[in-house]
């Protein structure tokens, strides 16, 4: 029965069977020295039968092999053990060599070099560990949600009208008909809070903005959330700050392993995030008053302030203007101007937007209006059905994965943390 290379140390003494990758191959004078490579980590396997040995000589790194052998006590050895004369039966024909050097500590390799070459660059143990905490902070997402009562959904990804402002859309022949890739999971979630009053959704959405920057993709994981009965933004804001403590937990209990290699610690976010309103956060980045959003130099500058101020990674910006905010976007009650949403800043760049939606059906009828739209049209009117029922104040937030594990473990390039990255260049592997 085959155990996992991080059980071996528990079983000295014993006879055991590993599988898994030729992860590098050392050979010296009188022994030679097999890494293998699991999904748990590295175990070391010393082989000093000549023919084993010869064996060995044949078999490239990557080769996929099994393992039979006795765990022998060692403090130099990865866990404190290793195995001894061991028998080695390949399981595939030896391996090419790989584009990279897996077995190396560090990736030698540029990053176009490595995304063109990702279903085996993936397997270094430094470039899959985005992705392990990527994993592990979608667990949290859940687990946090499904605690505090949410329903997980899921929701079309092939629409038929485009409508999410602020984004482009990917159009696609249906059937013969026009159709859109979905930019976000919005109308159909708040839909759904008429039906569970709690919803949640993790699933990719599409965005064909021309952007060729280092946090822009055209394909992202979005972590979505929308939830009735509430009393304004802040509401939304306590809800996204408890699904991110969740995702924070999951990563720390998770992916332990892959935090220690990348060198990343774990930040805490405040209990009461700090908020700052848009107005004030604009004289806080020394930004023209009239801007009506943030530039990248501006969230920079507003979470510098909120890590000198409140020794905060986390901040959140409140109320900005109306005209930069979706349509279903409900104003602040005091001042119109202003909206009841907020971004939430990490580590200096936009991670979330959230807020509070309009919920009666005659808001969204002016609130078309005021765009010279009705509330008639095809690209409303399924949507506006929820409203016309009756539907509580609710709201919700949108959590990019990609971003999060690029600001968690400060990478430079959404792209690094990303498993097949899709861009205004790439498109394969």
């Amino acid at each position: 029965m085959r155990i996992l290379s991080h059980e071996i140390p528990s079983a000295v003494g014993q006879s055991v069977t590993v599988a898994g990758w030729v992860h590098r191959r050392r050979r010296l004078a009188a022994v030679s020295f097999l890494i293998l490579r699991d999904r748990s980590g590295l175990a070391q396997i010393v082989v000093k039968a000549p023919d084993v040995q010869a064996q060995l000589d044949e078999l490239g790194e990557e080769t996929v092999v099994q393992v039979t052998g006795t765990v022998a006590a060692n403090p130099q050895a990865p866990g404190g053990a290793e195995i001894v004369d061991p028998v080695i039966e390949p399981l595939t024909e030896p391996a090419a060599t790989p584009p990279i050097e897996l077995w190396r500590p560090t990736v030698g390799a540029g990053l176009p070099v490595v995304l063109d070459n990702a279903p085996v660059a993936l397997r270094h143990p430094v470039v899959r560990a985005g992705w392990e905490i990527a994993a592990a902070a979608m667990h949290g997402f859940r687990e946090a949600l499904s605690g505090q009562d949410f329903t997980e959904i899921q929701t079309p990804k092939i629409v038929g009208t485009a409508t999410e402002s602020g984004a482009n859309v990917f159009a696609l022949d249906y059937f013969g008909g026009p159709a859109y890739l979905a930019q976000s999971p919005q109308f159909y979630k708040q839909q759904m809070v008429g039906v569970f009053e709690r919803v949640f959704e993790v699933g990719p959405v599409f965005r064909a903005e021309p952007h060729d920057t280092v946090r822009h993709l055209a394909e992202y994981v979005s972590l979505d959330a929308e939830f009735g009965f509430i009393s304004d933004h802040r509401d939304v804001l306590v809800m996204l700050r408890s699904a991110v403590a969740g995702m924070l937990e999951a990563v720390g209990e998770r992916a332990a392993g892959a935090l220690e290699r990348l060198g990343v610690a774990l930040p805490e976010i405040p209990v009461d995030v700090p908020v700052v309103h848009f107005s004030e956060a604009l004289k806080i980045a020394g930004a023209d008053p009239d801007e009506p959003d943030l530039a990248p130099a501006d969230e920079r500058a507003i979470g510098e302030w909120a890590r000198r101020e409140h020794g905060s990674e986390f901040v959140a910006v409140e109320g900005y203007p109306m005209v930069k905010r979706p349509f279903y976007t409900h104003p602040q009650p005091s001042d119109p101007r202003w909206s009841n949403s907020f971004d939430l800043l990490f580590r200096g760049v936009e991670l979330v937007t959230g807020g509070q939606r309009l919920h009666r059906y005659s808001a969204y009828v002016a609130a078309l209006e005021a765009r010279g739209e009705s509330a008639d049209a095809p690209a409303y009117s399924s949507y506006l059905q929820a409203f016309k029922h009756g539907m509580p104040p609710h709201g919700g937030f949108a959590i990019g994965l990609e971003r999060f594990v690029a600001r968690l473990t400060g990478a430079e390039n959404v792209r690094e943390v990303t498993l097949f990255p899709r861009d205004l260049h790439r498109l394969t592997p």
